[in-house]
This record gives C-alpha cells, structure tokens and sequence, in this order.
C-alpha cells in the first residue's frame, strides 16, 4: 500500500465503535483519540520476539496503518517468544505471518508487508510514510541505523531490547528529546555481546518489553505526557523489579545529517577492510572447514582434537559424542595448556562465530595455524547437512 492510498481522514464505523468501545470510554481516549489512531501510521522493524506482542496491541488498538519490516522466515526456534507466528507459520517469512495474523485480529488494519532487510539505501525511504518508527530489532548496526534515519526525519524512535531475563525500552527523538546515541555514543566491541541465538532469552520477556513499546508508541500517537522520552526503563524478570535512569542530550554530540555503513561503525569484521585481505589474515591464523568436508575426513581417518566452545546448556542440547572438551570461547585461553599442540584441534561453537574468535585466541598463543580447523557453520550445519537426526537450536 502506497502513502497515497491511505487516506489522511477516516470516521469510525458503527463496527469500530463497538470494537474499541472501552477506549471510546476512557477520558484520555475517547472518540477523538481513537480516530487520531485509525488515522495514524506506525512502522516496526523487525517481526521477531519485541515485534510481535507490539503488533498484536497495535492492531488490536486500531492504529490504522501498519508497517512490518523483515527479511527472515519462521523458524521453530522462534515460536517460544515470537507469539505473533504459530507452528504452521515455520518457513513462512515473517512478515507474510505477522500480517495474516494482523488480518485476524483486526480487519480494519491496513497491512503494509515488507518483506527486506532495512539498509542505509533504504531506510529513509522505507520510514519515511509513517508517523512513529518502533526499533524491534536485535543488532547494533541496525539500531544505529533506525535512530540517525529517525533522526534525519524527525521521526519518534520507540526503543526496546531484550537479552536473557533483562529488557530495556524508551522512547528516542521525540519532543527535542534525547537519541538512541546519547545513551551509546559508541557500540560495543564485536562480540562483546552475544545475540539471543548465542545468550539465550526468556520466553515471556520480549512480551513484556514489547508490550511497554506498544503503550509508548500509542501514548505518542496521542500527544499523552508521561513518556518514557528522557528515560530508559530497566527490567530484570529475576528479581521482578522496574528501575529507571534519566537521559539527556549530549550537548557535544556531532549532528547527524547523513546515514553511514553502519557495519563498519559496529565493527564488523567483514566491513573493516578488504575481503580478500581478511581471507588471507584468517587462512594464516587458523584453517576453515564445513561440516562436509569435515565429515568425510573423519570418514577416511582424520581424529582432531574436538574442542567445544559453547556453554554447557547449549551442549545439554546437542553434541558431538565424540568431543574431547567443552569451554566456552572466551575463556579459551585459560585451558590452553589442556590442549594438544602436535594434533589437529576442531574447534567448533553453534554456528561457527565464536569458535572463530577461541581458533584467533588460541592462534595468537601459538599453535599452529595448519593444526587449527574452525567448524564453519558450527554444529547447527552439522545437524542439517551431515545428520538430521540430531536437534537444532
């Protein structure tokens, strides 16, 4: 659906008025909110784990129009958090299964499917046609990324992330309020923080935080006073508590005008320079072998040293009954001495990142970078090329 094609003033019908009628009755909503609701736009990047409750609240609201950016499919793994898809969602792509579910919830919700990654070449185009953008995304570049193009824009940023039993959400850029680079002017090193693929994430945790940025985004839509602009709201479903740091602008911070290679900003490996010259920096650190070749080498008698870097709940999982040795990746160095130095050592972690990082490690301490062998694609490639039998995660 194009900008045009959504009409700048809509009444509600006799449908809708039953529909939202315990909105029609809260003085703070009332008639007039609800159609400055049915006449609001609303963009969510990302149909994952924060997108869906978000989706659902804002469908069931009645926000008009709305947004859904996404690239990926559905996969089993998903379907403990990500409540917006259900079991017969799997190999669907996300936002194909975000907006029949949209559909089902509230047919009077206008669905705009993109199915993309979100890009610098994109992303102003893409944010542009709508009145709130809602960050549901979980990696820095891109988060960088929703913020300078809402920025240039002018556009709300309702912030929200998750990470094992810990949420965090505000909202960014509304009112002259602060951004999402005044709480990080810089991102962290590269693997610094591992994604919920890698740390894992409690089920109903993304439903909370999601659920708060469904409230921020609607209470924005509505010019309500009390957001959570110049705050960031601290979750920990451990302890069950709520806690708050003000933010304010940076008064130092340089103006963002244009948007940047936001992978090269985070730091990821494959921007930093040529990609033929990383090629070379890793073929002398440590050797690079799929889980095919790999499999056939053992077949004719190959028996490296199996060293797995994942964390014991990982390997609760899954595993190789022939592993030697289980420690995580970054603390590698500290059984280095475990290690044999006049045998082939595979290193392996789930998908192959991480065991990358212990071969550098343990590169860098010295053993041969023709004895080193990563996994490349990690045991999870290994399940889906070598034996499907064995469960993913």
């Amino acid at each position: 659906m194009s900008p045009s094609d959504f009409p700048e003033t809509r009444e509600l019908s006799a449908a809708e008025k039953a529909r939202y009628s315990r909105h029609l009755i809260l003085h703070e909503v009332g008639l007039e909110g609800q159609r400055t609701l049915k006449n609001s736009s609303v963009l969510c990047v990302g149909a994952g784990g924060l997108g869906s409750p978000l989706l659902m609240y804002l469908a069931a609201a009645g926000v008009g129009r709305i947004g859904v950016v996404d690239f990926d499919k559905v996969e089993v793994s998903n379907l403990q958090r990500q409540v917006v898809h259900n079991t017969s969602s799997v190999g669907k792509s996300k936002v194909q299964s975000a907006s029949e579910r949209i559909a089902e919830i509230n047919p009077h919700v206008k669905v705009d499917a993109i199915e993309s990654s979100i890009s610098s070449a994109n992303a102003l185009r893409i944010l542009k046609p709508y009145d709130v953008i809602v960050d549901g995304t979980d990696n820095f570049p891109t988060r960088y990324l929703i913020n300078d193009a809402c920025v240039i824009l002018g556009k709300p940023n309702i912030y929200g992330s998750i990470f094992k039993f810990e949420g965090q959400a505000s909202v960014f850029n509304y009112q002259n309020g602060p951004n999402y680079r005044d709480l990080f002017p810089d991102p962290p090193p590269p693997g610094l923080v591992p994604s919920c693929a890698e740390g894992g994430v409690l089920g109903v945790l993304p439903g909370v935080i999601g659920a708060i940025q469904a409230t921020e985004t609607i209470k924005v839509l509505l010019q309500h006073e009390g957001t959570l602009s110049g705050r960031l709201l601290l979750y920990n479903a451990l302890d069950m508590s709520f806690r708050e740091m003000q933010l304010r602008k940076d008064p130092n911070q340089q103006p963002i005008t244009t948007l940047i290679d936001y992978d090269q900003f985070c730091g990821s490996p494959a921007q930093d320079t040529d990609k033929n010259q990383m090629d070379d920096i890793k073929s002398q650190s440590f050797q690079r072998i799929d889980a095919s070749e790999a499999n056939n080498r053992r077949q004719n008698g190959w028996k490296p040293f199996i060293l797995d870097v994942r964390r014991p709940p990982e390997a609760e999982i899954v595993r190789f009954a022939w592993a030697d040795l289980l420690h995580p990746h970054d603390d590698v160095s500290s059984v280095a001495s475990k290690l044999p130095r006049d045998r082939d050592i595979l290193v392996h972690c789930k998908l192959g990142h991480r065991s990358a990082m212990a071969c550098q490690t343990l590169a860098n301490l010295g053993f041969s970078p023709e004895r080193l062998f990563n996994l490349e694609g990690g045991i999870i490639q290994w399940a889906t090329t070598v034996d499907p039998s064995m469960p993913v995660y």
